[in-house]
């Protein structure tokens, strides 16, 4: 039943008043499935509610978990207690299962590693890294956590700090607040596009090199393709990017060299920080740059 203190809100903002264990995408989704009813009648999430209607919610499953299933990959686990799941993704590791790459992905192996994650949407995953782009994930064991955590990273909350080797040397600082959106000719990119979703990257120089530079990046948004985007914006895409960066015949014979050893962007993610879910801890881990990214640098940092 809504009660008479919904008066005059959204269905949506109603549902997540009575349901606060769902997001609210969650609950819109529901909605646009038809599986809300308010009075026996199927609902648009800006219609309103006056208090007394009969709610029928039938909850319903992310389809793509159909397709999943257990396996058994081995996973780098930083940090796991009952409500969190803190990970150090290897380079080459798909997040999601999709089209090329229905297996052997991190939401299989998180379904092998703690099988409840199952009755979660996509695993208990909030946020995700690109197939090569390595470091720290944070992923949601149960749903009271895992809105806890889509709502943390919604508000600008979670601290994520990226280390990257970019193709010429940046300013010693600044930042890009471009708007991203898909390209409006190669679909399979993503670009600084008028319309796109606002994007916001700050960026400061760790260490000059021969043709390149070891750049931070922080995310205060998390759109696809972010910092790789962002980057190239300013003239300086992360060495060894396959679609962002120039191809390694474009580039000086030495960093040509380090680019094809590296075989994949040159971007890890170093640090996240976050309140616990439950008990609002704060919690930070960091990690250390993969033997990959260690090997290029040396390679690219001017002889003594």
């Amino acid at each position: 039943m809504i009660p008479v203190a919904s008066a005059g809100e959204r269905i949506d903002q109603a549902l997540a008043a009575l349901m606060p264990e769902h997001s609210r995408s969650r609950l819109q989704q529901w909605i646009r499935d038809g599986r809300v009813l308010v009075d026996g009648r199927t609902v648009r999430s800006a219609d309103k509610v006056w208090g007394g209607e009969r709610l029928d919610v039938s909850p319903g499953a992310d389809p793509r978990q159909d397709a999943a299933l257990p396996e058994a990959i081995a996973l780098q686990v930083v940090h796991e207690d009952e409500a969190v799941i803190v990970i150090d993704k290897p380079p080459g590791l798909v997040v999601h299962p999709g089209s090329g790459n229905w297996t052997g992905t991190l939401l299989n192996a998180l379904l092998h590693h703690h099988p409840p994650i199952e009755g979660l949407p996509r695993a208990g995953i909030v946020h995700r890294l690109d197939k090569d782009t390595s470091g720290l994930m944070m992923v949601a064991k149960t749903l009271v956590a895992h809105t806890s955590l889509v709502r943390a990273l919604a508000a600008r909350e979670v601290e994520r700090i990226y280390q990257a080797i970019v193709v010429g040397i940046p300013a010693p600082a600044g930042e890009v607040e471009q708007p991203i959106g898909r390209h409006p000719v190669n679909r399979v990119r993503m670009a600084v596009v008028a319309g796109g979703r606002p994007a916001l990257t700050r960026f400061r120089l760790l260490e000059p090199l021969t043709g390149a530079a070891l750049v931070e990046c922080r995310l205060s948004t998390g759109r696809t393709h972010q910092i790789r985007v962002h980057m190239e914006s300013l003239g300086h895409p992360v060495l060894g990017d396959p679609v962002y960066a120039p191809k390694a015949g474009r580039l000086a014979p030495a960093l040509a060299a380090v680019s094809t050893a590296l075989g994949r962007q040159a971007l890890h993610a170093v640090e996240l920080a976050f309140a616990h879910p439950v008990n609002g801890a704060p919690l930070r881990f960091r990690s250390s740059l993969p033997a990959d990214i260690r090997t290029a640098l040396e390679a690219l940092r001017a002889p003594s």
